[in-house]
């Protein structure tokens, strides 16, 4: 079991509260994506999830139990790092196998978690290596596997994927996904990169300023953002807002549209604008136009539409895929 339940949970540092009560609901097995801007809070939460930071209100429970006074060894939670913090003089075994020796558990117990768990990454022919041996994603497989043989209540993932180059963090996000549906055990992982919450996460928390702006699931986010905060972060390319004139003729005070709901024309539409750059990725092609009385704009095209730059095009937003806000930023 690995429910993890945060009630009033507040922390301050010098008086100033980064995390003003948060409440929040983590279910057994699932795996939840801490998101957000840098300085949002999200590590911070984490680590009072883990007991390496003390809260200054509120409480921490997993599976119905009170842990905010207990020690993070007492928690029965497992943290990796972005660092994957390898001991270099150790193999990929002794690596492994550390936190268990560290728990006086015999060595026949040891060697099968250990090669189990090699065998759940992929690293059973790399037990014998060192670390200087092996590739950045390797390393982390490394970092996981130590987790994976304590047998945790939850796995507890601070930007792991931070350090790997792209092709890597493309193919790390889909081991850990992996991994979440082998093992079936709580996750909570936290990242600044929203498309790898989108892709991994059954439910996203989006953090802005210690506060919890939307908690859903990836869809549930993208197709009803609560607020502008999460229209404008969830979504690569971002979400186009637009406000003013424009927006009042929709009825709201801003209105939101992503860039696949813009229909373009050659010949006539709600909005003229003029064509900027085009970025051609293949199937997809996004656009940046210059609309009139609005400013810049993001369409996305198939890969093979024919516009250069300097093009004369109207654009018109799919009316009922418009994003309505009010003033104050609420969804409408």
């Amino acid at each position: 079991m690995g429910s993890i339940s945060l009630k009033n949970v507040k922390k301050e540092f010098s008086g100033h509260a980064v995390i003003p009560n948060l409440d929040l609901e983590i279910g057994d097995g699932e795996f939840v994506v801490f998101v957000g801007p840098s300085g949002c809070g999200k590590s911070t939460l984490l680590r009072l999830i883990a007991g390496l930071e003390d809260v200054s209100g509120g409480t921490i429970s997993i599976d119905g139990v009170d842990v905010t006074g207990e020690a993070p060894a007492k928690r029965g939670l497992s943290m990796v790092f972005q660092s994957y913090a390898l001991y270099p003089h150790m193999s990929v075994r002794g690596n492994i196998a550390f936190p268990l020796k560290m728990a006086g558990m015999d060595k026949e117990t040891i060697k099968r978690k250990v090669e189990d768990a090699a065998q759940v990454l992929n690293l059973t022919d790399y037990l014998d290596r060192k670390p200087r041996q092996l590739s950045g994603g390797q390393r982390q497989r490394v970092a996981i596997g130590r987790a994976i043989v304590r047998e945790p209540k939850a796995f507890l993932f601070d930007e792991p994927l931070s350090n790997l180059d792209a092709a890597l963090r493309v193919n790390m996000r889909l081991e850990i996904s992996e991994l979440h549906q082998q093992l079936r055990t709580t996750m909570i992982y936290v990242t600044h990169d929203q498309v790898e919450a989108m892709t991994m996460a059954d439910r996203i928390v989006v953090l802005n300023g210690g506060r919890i702006e939307q908690v859903g699931s990836p869809l549930e986010l993208y197709r009803n953002p609560a607020n502008l905060f999460v229209a404008g972060f969830i979504g690569s390319p971002r979400m186009n807002l637009i406000d003013g004139a424009p927006a009042k003729e929709h009825g709201a005070a801003t209105v939101g549209i992503r860039p696949e709901h813009i229909n373009l024309s050659p010949d006539s539409g709600e909005w003229k604008g003029t064509v900027g750059i085009a970025e051609h990725l293949g199937s997809d092609t996004f656009i940046y136009i210059r609309a009139e009385g609005i400013g810049q704009l993001t369409a996305r095209a198939n890969g093979e539409i024919g516009l250069k730059h300097g093009d004369t095009i109207y654009l018109t937003p799919d009316a009922g895929k418009l994003h309505r806000f009010s003033e104050e930023g609420a969804a409408l």
